[in-house]
C-alpha cells in the first residue's frame, strides 16, 4: 500500500502482512451558530448519528462503551471509502515502521476484506504463511475455531496475531478445490529478506526481491554487482522476480528502477491537493547499460511492485514476463491524530512516465506466461484476485485525460504468450494433490519446476518459442526482439 507521510515530503508503501487491519478516526467541529450551509456541514445527518448514539446507549440489550460505538462509527465511515483507507491505532502506527524495516510480527501474509471475508493478497517469502503454502486469492473462512464470518478485518487480524512460537489454524477456500484447505502454522517473528540473487546459467543473473524495504535499492546494487563480478565481469541478460511481491516502501522502488534507468520519470502522483502531486525521477547513472531484463510479475506483484515494473515498461528498458498484476495504484498518507493515532487516507493515484494510471488496472505483460496450474486451468486463471475485485476499489476519473474509467476487472490479453507444451501440464492426479510446500529459503531457484522462470531465461537466451493469443506460432515483434538482444553499453 502506498503511504505517504506529509510532513516528510516521502511516499511509502507498506505489504502489511496479517498485521494491520482497517479502522478509520473522526473529527467534527460543528459551529452551533452556523448553517450547514454556511459551514458544508451536514448538521442534520449529525444529528441524526447523535440521536442513534443515545438510543442505543440507553436502549441496546448490553451496556455499550462510548469508545467502542465511536470507533464502530468511524471504521464505518472509512471503509466505505475504499478498501486501502483506515484507522491506525497508536499501536498499529508504530508498527508501521517496524515493518518497513522489513521486521515485524505475525505470519506474512498480506490479506483484505471482501463481502465479510479476508482474502490473502500474497504471501510473504520466507514466512510461515509461504512456507505453509497459502497462495494469492485464499479466502480465509474459519481461523482456530473462530468463523471469519461477521468479525471485521480487524477483530480477524488481532485473532491471527500472537507470540512467536504460538500455533495457528487457518482454514481456507481456494478456486479449484472441492473443499477446504487447513493449514497448521506457528506464528513467528518476520524477518523478511528483501533482496535475493543467484546464477541461472553462466553469463545469466536472476535477482528476486521479495518486499520493498528502506534498504532493497542499496541491496539490489549490492546483489547485481555480485552477479557481474562472478560472472566474469559481465552478464549476458539478468531477471528481475518481482512475483507475489505485495509492495513496500516506494522510495524502495524508486531506487531499485533507478538502478535500471538514467533519464526520464520513473513515477508521479496526483491528487486534490497540491502537497499530493510529486515526481521522480531517475538519475543519469544506471547499472547493466545494454544488458537484457526480463522482469516477472504475476497477480500478486501490487503496489511498489507495479511502479517498478511500469516504469522500465515504459522506458522500454526490460520486458515484462508473466501474467497481468494485481493493479494497486492509489497513495495513502498517514495523518497522525491528536490521540497518538492515525488516519490512513487515499490521498492520490500514482501513473507511470507515460501517464497510465494502473489502479484497477495493473501492469499488463509484454509477453504473458501462465505458471503450470494456470495453463492447465484457464478458467481458474481468469478468477485471480485484483484491486479490480475487491469491493468499492477506487475507480479512476473518467474525465482525467490520462487515464480510462475502470469499473470492473480489465482481461487484457498480451499480443504474445509462450504457452508449456501439453506434455508440461501437471495431471489430474497430480492436481488434485494437496500443494508442495515451497522449497528452503536458500535453495537456488528450481528452473525444472518454475515454468514461468525457465521461460523468461529462454527468453534472454533467444530460445523461447512465442504463440499468439489465438495459440498460433509467432514472431517477437522488432521492437521486443530488441530489447532481448545484448547491446554494447550506452546504445
Amino acid at each position: 500500500m502506498s503511504i505517504r507521510f506529509p510532513r516528510a515530503k516521502t511516499l511509502s508503501s507498506v505489504a502489511l502482512g496479517i498485521v494491520i487491519g482497517t479502522g478509520l478516526s473522526m473529527a467534527i467541529g460543528v459551529q452551533a451558530d452556523k448553517s450547514s450551509q454556511d459551514t458544508g456541514i451536514p448538521l442534520e445527518d449529525i444529528r441524526t448519528f447523535s440521536e442513534i448514539f443515545g438510543k442505543i446507549k440507553t436502549d441496546y440489550v448490553k451496556p455499550v462503551g462510548d469508545k467502542k460505538l465511536m470507533e464502530g462509527a468511524i471504521n464505518g465511515m472509512v471503509e466505505s471509502l475504499d478498501p486501502h483507507s483506515g484507522y491506525l491505532t497508536p499501536d498499529m502506527f508504530k508498527e508501521i515502521q517496524i515493518v518497513t524495516d522489513g521486521k515485524f510480527g505475525g505470519l506474512g501474509i498480506e490479506v483484505t476484506a471482501e463481502r465479510g471475508f479476508v482474502k490473502v493478497v500474497a504471501p510473504i517469502d520466507d514466512t510461515p504463511a509461504a512456507r505453509a503454502g497459502l497462495h494469492a486469492g485464499d479466502l480465509i473462512i474459519k481461523i482456530d475455531n473462530t468463523m471469519v464470518k461477521g468479525l471485521t478485518l480487524q477483530q480477524a487480524v488481532d485473532k491471527m496475531r500472537g507470540e512467536p512460537g504460538s500455533k495457528i489454524s487457518l482454514t481456507v477456500l481456494r478456486e479449484g478445490q472441492a473443499k477446504p484447505l487447513t493449514f497448521n502454522m506457528v506464528r513467528d517473528q518476520i524477518r523478511v529478506q528483501s533482496v535475493k540473487s543467484s546464477s541461472l546459467a553462466p553469463g545469466y543473473g536472476y535477482v528476486r526481491i521479495t518486499q520493498f524495504q528502506q534498504q532493497t535499492g542499496h541491496d539490489v546494487r549490492i546483489a547485481v554487482q555480485d552477479l557481474v563480478k562472478k560472472n566474469g565481469g559481465k552478464l549476458e541478460g539478468l531477471v528481475l522476480d518481482l512475483r507475489n511481491n505485495p509492495g513496500g516502501v516506494l522510495n524502495g522502488a524508486v531506487e531499485v528502477a533507478d538502478l535500471f534507468l538514467d533519464k526520464g520519470l520513473i513515477v508521479y502522483t496526483k491528487g486534490r491537493v497540491a502537497d499530493s502531486d510529486m515526481q521522480f525521477k531517475a538519475s543519469p547513472s544506471a547499472l547493466l547499460k545494454g544488458t537484457p531484463i526480463v522482469v516477472l510479475v504475476n497477480e500478486g506483484s501490487a503496489s511498489a511492485s507495479e511502479i517498478v515494473a511500469g516504469a522500465l515498461q515504459d522506458d522500454t528498458r526490460a520486458v515484462i514476463a508473466g501474467m497481468q498484476t494485481f493493479g494497486k495504484g492509489s497513495v495513502q498518507s498517514v495523518l497522525p491524530m491528536a490521540n497518538g493515532a492515525a488516519l490512513k487516507l487515499t490521498t492520490a493515484l500514482y501513473y507511470t512516465p507515460k501517464g497510465r494510471s494502473i489502479q484497477a488496472r495493473g501492469i499488463v505483460p509484454d509477453v504473458e506466461i501462465p505458471t503450470l496450474e494456470e495453463a492447465a486451468n484457464q478458467e481458474s486463471a481468469a478468477d485471480l484476485l485484483r484491486e479490480a475485485d475487491l469491493s468499492q476499489h477506487l475507480v479512476t476519473d473518467s474525465e482525467d485525460k490520462d487515464v480510462m474509467q475502470v469499473d470492473g476487472p480489465i482481461k487484457e490479453k498480451s499480443r504474445l504468450m509462450i504457452q508449456p507444451l501439453p506434455s508440461e501440464l501437471p495431471s489430474p492426479e497430480a492436481k488434485a494433490k494437496e500443494p508442495e510446500l515451497p522449497q528452503a529459503s536458500n535453495s537456488k531457484p528450481d528452473l525444472v519446476k518454475d515454468f514461468q522462470l525457465r521461460q523468461a531465461l529462454n527468453m534472454l537466451k533467444g530460445t523461447a518459442t512465442y504463440v499468439s493469443d489465438k495459440g498460433k506460432p509467432a514472431k517477437a515483434p522488432e521492437s521486443l526482439s530488441m530489447l532481448l538482444l545484448p547491446r554494447a553499453a550506452g546504445q
